[in-house]
């Protein structure tokens, strides 16, 4: 079965194809901020990996608060990063009443405030508030085979019921990745994505 699939993916991304999975509000927390949250040497506590290898959802929740309310058991993703940050989306933040950047993630110079809530502690951020710039993770083999560069910006059309083209995807190539386009939700909404669907990248 496992080779039927590989077979299958093989095939779609030498089509030039790409399967669209989105992604939802999500934090991403630094050692220091977890212990902060959960208590002294609490570490995340993995329940399932994500598409991308080493990248897990975690046991834990935790609360965001914004001027204007607040989202509770919001997922804590691991491993620990160097830096904190919260991916929303625009819908999140108009509900949050968050000022946040359309950014890559790490680039959070700058971003969004929000304060974030666990059992064990509170903490407020002065900026690490990004809504996430729609990406492409490809592997270096991938990367090749599309004739892609990190870095690289190409359009997407979503084959879905409602076909929408996204522009200015950002590429980002590593040996550790596996051939995946993000969105967040509003982005999946307006696209009528649900379930497996692929994008076709156009240059």
């Amino acid at each position: 079965m496992d080779e039927i699939v590989s077979a299958v993916m093989n095939a779609i991304h030498n089509a030039g194809m790409v399967e669209i999975e989105v992604s939802a509000r999500h934090v991403h927390l630094t050692q220091e901020h977890v212990e902060v949250l959960f208590g002294p040497g609490a570490e995340l506590i993995p329940v399932r990996p994500l598409s991308q290898p080493g990248q897990y959802l975690s046991e834990q929740r935790v609360t965001l608060v914004g001027p204007k309310g607040k989202k509770e058991r919001t997922a804590v993703l691991g491993p620990v990063r160097k830096a904190t940050q919260v991916e929303l989306s625009k819908s999140d933040c108009v509900e949050l009443g968050v000022k946040a950047p359309v950014r890559e993630s790490g680039d959070v110079k700058g971003s969004g405030a929000i304060t974030i809530v666990g059992p064990c502690g509170t903490l407020e951020i002065k900026e690490g508030v990004i809504i996430a710039r729609n990406h492409i993770h490809v592997s270096t083999a991938d990367s090749v085979k599309f004739g892609l560069k990190d870095k690289q910006k190409v359009s997407v059309e979503v084959l879905s019921e409602r076909p929408v083209i996204f522009k200015d995807v950002v590429v980002r190539v590593s040996d550790q990745f596996r051939c995946k386009m993000h969105i967040d939700f509003d982005e999946a909404n307006a696209a009528m994505v649900s379930g497996f669907t692929l994008g076709q990248i156009i240059r």
